[in-house]
């Protein structure tokens, strides 16, 4: 009788879960229509439900595959059941619940965009590729075969995730733009943004569970951390995309404190934009190839923290703002190159 009713209450909440994150998702949208009271034509896209995986062998790999993502360290950190080549770190702790929120680094389009050029490193990368360059940057750690097993179902799963959109630009329709994927482009200010108002931001609000010396939260018995670090070895290295603080500050502004959302965000742009200068102030690993990325300096980003660089500002504006000034003066070079 109990093993009947627990069933019960587990394909309950189930179905529970399956239209709460349908209204969510729907509310979210009502809002951004009210907020710009205009016609939105971006695509609201809700992730496919893993009970629909398919009990194959490719469905298998899928489910390895989210396993990996959001448990990254279990398999592959320095305890990892199969390989130790990254530094704690689950793919998840930048990629909210498994790549499916909205503003949190979805991995909506990856299926629909991929394989794609991206000047970083001035090349058409592959999934395998970016996955990759993941675990050598946001991970600090090595690159997998790309013919290995890890390999093949971080890739199933990113290619199923997004796969009903890749579908449909497949069948002639246009890349889709997606409502909520990647993060929310914040607002320059008009100041350079201050190490020391961040450092009370921190205090503040991320302090209680990234620790007062942003070592995070590691629990030994399940091998991974139950908060990441945000500084440090078994932190990000300074190659990753959270090193440039335009896109911390979209991340934190509308997913942190943890259980923050783009509809109810507790910190301001301004906070938001102090506290990601100050975290990246802090001393974390080098990217041993840094020295590669970019190839092409004018299309480093305004935020990119290191020269050269095609404009006249310096490396502290170009971290730390303000980029306003920057832009405008890129602005400026094109037009008289036209």
């Amino acid at each position: 009788m109990w093993l009947t009713a627990g069933l019960g209450i587990l394909i309950l909440f189930s179905v529970w879960r399956r239209i709460w994150l349908h209204e969510y998702r729907m509310h979210i949208l009502h809002q951004k229509h009210a907020l710009y009271q205009q016609p939105v034509t971006n695509i609201v896209w809700i992730p496919p439900d893993t009970h629909t995986i398919p009990h194959t062998a490719e469905g298998d790999l899928i489910r390895y595959g989210r396993l990996l993502v959001v448990h990254t360290a279990r398999y592959l950190g320095p305890k990892g059941k199969i390989a130790h080549i990254s530094n704690g770190m689950n793919c998840q702790n930048c990629h909210l619940a498994a790549g499916t929120l909205p503003f949190a680094n979805n991995f909506s389009l990856v299926a629909s965009t991929y394989p794609k050029y991206r000047a970083r490193n001035d090349r058409v990368e592959t999934v395998a590729f970016r996955v990759n360059a993941c675990l050598k940057r946001s991970l600090n750690g090595e690159a997998l075969d790309t013919n290995s097993r890890e390999m093949k179902a971080f890739v199933a799963y990113l290619l199923w995730i997004g796969g009903q959109l890749h579908a449909n630009s497949s069948a002639g329709s246009r890349t889709p733009t997606v409502w909520g994927a990647g993060t929310e482009k914040l607002n320059y200010l008009k100041r350079a943004a201050d190490t020391n108002a961040g450092r009370m931001v921190f205090m503040t609000y991320c302090q209680n569970c990234h620790g007062r010396h942003g070592q995070g939260l590691w629990v030994d018995s399940t091998g991974e951390y139950q908060y990441p670090p945000l500084w440090g070895k078994h932190s990000y290295n300074t190659g990753a995309g959270m090193y440039r603080i335009s896109q911390f500050a979209a991340f934190v502004k509308n997913n942190m404190p943890f259980g923050t959302s783009y509809l109810h965000p507790l910190l301001t742009d301004e906070q938001a934009w102090d506290v990601a200068a100050f975290v990246n102030t802090q001393p974390r690993q080098a990217y041993r190839d840094l020295k590669y990325d970019w190839p092409r300096i004018a299309d480093k980003p305004v935020d990119y923290p290191f020269g050269p660089y095609a404009d006249s500002f310096q490396e502290p504006q170009h971290k730390y703002g303000p980029f306003e000034e920057i832009e405008k003066a890129r602005a400026n070079i094109s037009v008289k190159q036209q």
